[in-house]
């Protein structure tokens, strides 16, 4: 019988433990540890999923079939060091870090580091994600298909060119964040013409829950969904033409083309 191969886990914040949550109870068979400097968090952990909590991130990396970092971008560098010498030439590294490069991962890991950059959302706590993924150098389909693994428990996965990988962290990656201030606007207004605030933000939520389904369910471009709902004369043109009046599409715009931008500077300043 085939050995399950462990993920283990640098630094379990909120995504990690979205993964750890989704991993734990996919039927994929893996063994699953990580680290944490608190005792207390590696006793909640333990507690949780029933894996192992360590102390020390070069444990965890000796563990480790595939090893994901979880940690910020600026403390990226010194796990890195921390951890090249526990990591075995089979191991496939995932670093979760917002701007880096997978030539930045291979060279403080080894030039022949197998390694992949993936970004994740805050929707995969709920296994609605939306992860991209791109491969490094000594990167190839076994190690995207073990990636997948990974990340298809808590959502959708995406391969793409590390080219674009700076501008899905600008769309998915900050695009949550975008879609809750859009939520928060709605619910304030509904509050304005007379709603509960209770109502207000679950009719808002569920509208837009049920426009992306439909989107992504009909594969109907969203300019055709909303000419279904626009009748001549109608509540809703009015209500788009205030919209486009206030420039929502280059405000969008301009989000994700200075989220692109700022992780760009990311991987710059690293």
């Amino acid at each position: 019988m085939t050995k399950a191969k462990t993920i283990g886990f640098i630094g379990v914040g909120t995504m990690a433990e979205a993964l750890l949550r989704g991993l734990h109870e996919s039927p994929a068979a893996f063994d699953l540890c990580g680290s944490h400097p608190r005792q207390v968090r590696r006793d909640e952990l333990l507690a949780s999923y029933g894996c192992p909590m360590l102390q020390s991130n070069a444990a965890v990396a000796t563990k480790s079939d595939i090893l994901v970092i979880c940690v910020k971008p600026t403390l990226v560098p010194e796990v890195l060091a921390e951890v090249a010498d526990s990591i075995s030439p089979e191991t496939l590294v995932i670093s979760v870090a917002a701007g880096l490069s997978t030539q930045l991962l291979e060279s403080n890991l080894g030039s022949k580091a197998r390694v992949i950059r993936a970004m994740p959302n805050t929707p995969c706590l709920v296994q609605e994600g939306a992860t991209g993924l791109c491969l490094g150098k000594n990167a190839g389909a076994k190690e995207a298909e073990l990636a997948k693994a990974v990340f298809e428990p808590v959502g959708k996965t995406f391969l793409i060119p590390e080219s674009q990988m700076n501008s899905l962290t600008g769309l998915s990656g900050s695009g949550p964040a975008y879609m809750f201030l859009i939520l928060d606007a709605l619910a304030d207004a509904g509050v304005k013409v007379g709603l509960s605030r209770s109502h207000s933000l679950e009719l808002a939520g569920q509208t837009m829950l049920g426009a992306a389904k439909l989107l992504l369910e009909t594969g109907k471009h969203p300019g055709e969904l909303k000419d279904m709902v626009t009748t001549p004369g109608g509540t809703t043109i009015v209500g788009l033409h205030t919209l486009e009046e206030g420039g929502i599409r280059t405000t969008l715009m301009n989000a994700v083309e200075a989220a692109t931008n700022r992780a760009n500077a990311l991987g710059k300043d690293e």
